[in-house]
């Protein structure tokens, strides 16, 4: 086989992948129906599965478990009647619940829905249909009070404003019983992070130990997403995801299995996803967890995690604390949130090349502070890197070309003999010391790379909206009036010229004709970032092709003279 057909294929291959991908994401199965079961115990009147409480541990207490939830009735007038606080920071606007200190409101202020409306902020959280919060509580044994997410706190204001110069914002949240048990719930929100530090302050007036676990619950309504291949931002995963402390894991709503996923995790965490954004969970590290995945006749999926009891003596006091982090999926802040939380913003498995990439990409953008600008020098980076390993590469094509007429002449004598044709090809890219295989080198080399360019252009929240330069004014959409994708397929149908000619066979020809055309057509759709790293490559390629084309002239000259 000729070096042209061998590199004719891959990349048609590579165009064949990517429809394939897009085919299988497009055609998902929609979420199953659930189940009459269930329906029918909502239909009851029953406590629906968002508002049930965890469970303590099983073997905690001699004395029966505290009941596992509160009607649904009673817990629903009581929200309604429940007052809001209204938090604000530098970064975020929150509303935060007196029943039971619940997130139901979430603006990032720093992020519009639309790059033209700065005034409308994303927001994460809301309290009615489609529902979206973040509860959390404490659950006491021995049937004692406890504070859960269905109780009613007090609070001193109902306003925090994070000042200008405030190194951070206390919102202090009380409850008591009349028993002498107080606990004060405080969210702790510092400048310009999304990291909130929860806290339980308990203490115990009573004249009896205080056993008590807490737990925290995000609650979210599920619906299935279509794919659409014009909507890149339709494959980045939306659901549930949990750390066991080992290895990230996506918990698929619409499978069964996942739907009843249950564990005891150590150094873990729990989030709900969506493109760009996220809502998570970190309990303190070191101390086992169990964590939960429950979904009700409504398609609100409850993911939760509850820790082990703590003893609060009677006459002491105790702390619980939780970790939250509610916004963009800033890979640092993350970091510095939880182990592992940075995972969040998921390359998939081309993690191992595109968590360095983004590094890479990130520290040449803090020195210009251009996203386009850094992604033309990371591609040069990257071509000088694997360039003596191309230029190899390059100078086999460069001979093949050169060979084009002596090869198209064997061709024709030897076109009805095709063993014969096989040998002579063999024999005379041995002896010009050809390898025919090595067009494929530099296809084989960008491929992953390319891939991982897409999975970070698309989960980096830190390029959302990101503009370039002129008419590119986000590089994780696609370009606007479809320029990159046109420069790209001229620049490959130019570098497809300094390629060796393809065989006499007229299919190939036409294959190698049209192939630019094809891969214009194919990425019009995709970020523009990803179409400016493969115009780059592509430019490098052509430049690095043509000085390796005129190096092997003149060596050939010399040989002849």
């Amino acid at each position: 086989m000729d070096n042209q057909r061998v590199f004719i294929w891959a990349a048609l291959a590579l165009v064949l992948y990517l429809n394939f991908v897009t085919w299988q994401k497009d055609y998902a199965p929609p979420p199953p129906a659930p189940s009459a079961a269930t329906q029918t115990q909502s239909a009851n009147g029953s406590t629906p599965a968002n508002e049930t409480l965890p469970d303590l541990p099983s073997a905690a207490t001699d004395a029966p478990a505290a009941p596992a939830s509160t009607p649904a009735t009673s817990s629903e007038a009581t929200a309604a009647n429940a007052a809001v606080i209204r938090v604000k920071t530098d970064v975020l606007s929150m509303d935060i619940s007196t029943r039971g200190g619940e997130l139901i409101r979430a603006d990032l202020l720093k992020y519009p829905v639309e790059k033209n409306r700065p005034d409308l902020a994303v927001r994460l959280f809301n309290p009615t249909s489609p529902l979206y919060v973040a509860r959390s509580g404490l659950r006491a044994a021995d049937q004692r009070a406890e504070p859960t997410h269905q109780a009613i706190y007090k609070s001193a204001a109902n306003e925090y404003t994070l000042a200008a110069g405030q190194e951070e914002l206390i919102v202090p949240l009380t409850w008591t019983d009349d028993q002498g048990i107080t606990v004060v719930k405080t969210y702790r929100f510092t400048p310009g992070s999304y990291r909130i530090d929860l806290t339980y302050d308990v203490v115990n007036t009573s004249g009896a130990d205080y056993k008590a676990a807490s737990y925290v619950q995000i609650v979210r309504h599920y619906e299935h997403i279509e794919r659409s291949y014009f909507k890149v931002e339709t494959y980045a995963y939306r659901g549930p995801a949990i750390y066991d402390g080992k290895a990230y894991r996506k918990l698929d709503i619409e499978d069964e299995e996942d739907r009843a996923f249950k564990a005891s995790i150590t150094g873990g965490w729990m989030a709900a996803l969506q493109h760009h954004f996220v809502a998570a969970a970190v309990p303190p590290v070191g101390a086992n967890y169990d964590y939960q995945l429950t979904l009700d006749a409504d398609n609100d999926y409850v993911l939760s995690y509850r820790g082990p009891l703590e003893v609060v003596p009677a006459g002491g006091r105790h702390s619980f604390k939780e970790t939250l982090f509610v916004g963009p999926k800033l890979q640092e802040q993350l970091e510095q949130a939880g182990p592992k939380l940075a995972l969040v913003a998921d390359y998939g498995m081309l993690t191992v090349i595109a968590q360095p990439l983004f590094w890479l990409l990130d520290k040449v953008h803090n020195v210009i502070g251009n996203w386009g600008w850094a992604i033309i020098i990371v591609t040069f980076l990257i071509k000088l890197a694997f360039y003596k390993l191309t230029a190899a590469s390059g100078r086999s094509m460069a001979k093949m070309r050169n060979l084009g007429p002596r090869i198209k002449a064997i061709q024709e004598r030897y076109k009805d003999d095709r063993e014969q044709l096989g040998r002579q090809m063999m024999e005379i890219y041995k002896r010009e010391k050809i390898n025919p295989l090595a067009g494929c080198l530099p296809i084989l080399i960008q491929i992953p790379f390319f891939l991982a360019f897409y999975w970070v252009l698309l989960e980096s929240v830190e390029m959302r909206q990101a503009p370039f330069l002129g008419w590119i004014t986000d590089l994780s959409s696609r370009d606007p009036y479809f320029i990159l994708p046109i420069l790209m397929g001229a620049a490959m149908f130019a570098q497809f010229k300094l390629q060796p000619m393809p065989s006499a066979d007229p299919m190939q020809a036409k294959i190698f004709m049209f192939m630019p055309i094809i891969m214009a057509v194919t990425m019009a759709w995709f970020p523009a970032g990803l179409v400016l790293y493969w115009l780059t490559n592509t430019l490098l390629s052509i430049a690095q092709q043509w000085r390796i084309n005129k190096l092997v002239a003149a060596e050939d000259r010399r040989e002849k003279s």
